[in-house]
């Protein structure tokens, strides 16, 4: 329980350079299989910066951000915020990012200075198991590999997946057979976490680590439909978040994805982020380009 977080003694450990510009000293921890900077891991430290630029009392209550080239991995990223606006009870502080000159990534973030209302009103939370009673991706993919049937090149990639450092716990609620390839729905269900210790803190430094556990395994979920093809490329376009209710980053939360339309090499996704005791904490939203080979894909066995 003492271990810090990777995600806050690094990956989310920005650097000042100035008033409002902060650079990301290189150390991404995880990189994706695309060799691409992961989405989540710039729209948490985009946040970091914008939340340096406000006071300790305001709290992030919304963020809006483009993609709008990809990321090196090999290389910094500055991020440079301008105080866009601070009002009575709300202040507005975008962010750019930027890699070889050029803007990778810009978000606009909305904070909010605490305030009561009797309007109030949510979801209610879906019914699953708890974690305690469930297998974490790590044990999953371990369970698959002891099948002697697996095809060789999937067990490949599996274990390149078993190998890959990511600082989330993910244990699926209902994970899908990856030995077939038929349609699902396009639902699913996992209880995610920040690997490691962060307790008790700003608010807002759990809204960072949420901002990048939120991006994981996200947009993956409008491909549930159509397992039957093989990713070409797939990256984000855009992604945004609302923050309802405090909770604990390093404590295990319910994310239930679901993704209402893909079309015009576009998906779009939605997800809700529960506390264990049931009071919905974030929304998020997310489109994404999709394409895929026309051909089906070989089978798994």
């Amino acid at each position: 329980g003492d271990l810090r977080s990777v995600l806050i003694t690094s990956v989310l450990n920005l650097e000042r350079l100035e008033v409002d510009l902060f650079r990301c000293a290189g150390r991404h921890h995880w990189v994706p299989a695309t060799q691409h900077l992961f989405g989540g891991q710039i729209v948490g430290q985009a946040l970091v910066a914008a939340a340096h630029a406000v006071s300790r009392d305001e709290q992030v209550h919304s963020l809006h951000c483009y993609f709008v080239r990809t990321g090196d991995p090999k290389v910094p990223v500055l991020y440079e915020v301008e105080r866009t606006r601070t009002g009575k009870s709300f202040s507005v502080r975008s962010v750019k990012a930027i890699q070889h000159g050029k803007p990778i990534f810009t978000c606009q973030a909305s904070f909010q200075l605490s305030q009561g209302s009797p309007v109030q009103h949510q979801f209610t939370m879906p019914t699953v198991p708890p974690p305690e009673e469930l297998l974490t991706q790590d044990e999953l993919i371990q369970k698959f590999l002891q099948n002697p049937n697996v095809a060789e090149g999937y067990r490949k990639r599996l274990t390149k997946i078993q190998a890959q450092d990511v600082p989330i716990d993910i244990k699926p609620v209902n994970p899908p057979d990856i030995f077939s390839s038929e349609p699902q729905e396009p639902k699913q269900l996992f209880w995610v976490r920040a690997r490691g210790y962060i307790g008790e803190t700003d608010m807002k430094v759990h809204c960072c680590v949420a901002a990048y556990i939120s991006d994981y395994a996200f947009l993956g979920t409008a491909l549930l439909p159509h397992r039957q093809y093989r990713i070409k490329f797939m990256v984000s376009l855009d992604h945004s978040m609302w923050f309802h209710a405090p909770f604990r980053a390093d404590h295990w939360m319910l994310y239930e994805c679901e993704s209402p339309w893909a079309g015009g090499c576009r998906g779009l996704v939605q997800g809700r982020l529960w506390r264990r005791d049931g009071v919905l904490a974030v929304t998020c939203a997310q489109e994404g380009v999709i394409r895929v080979e026309q051909t089906a894909n070989q089978s798994k066995l």
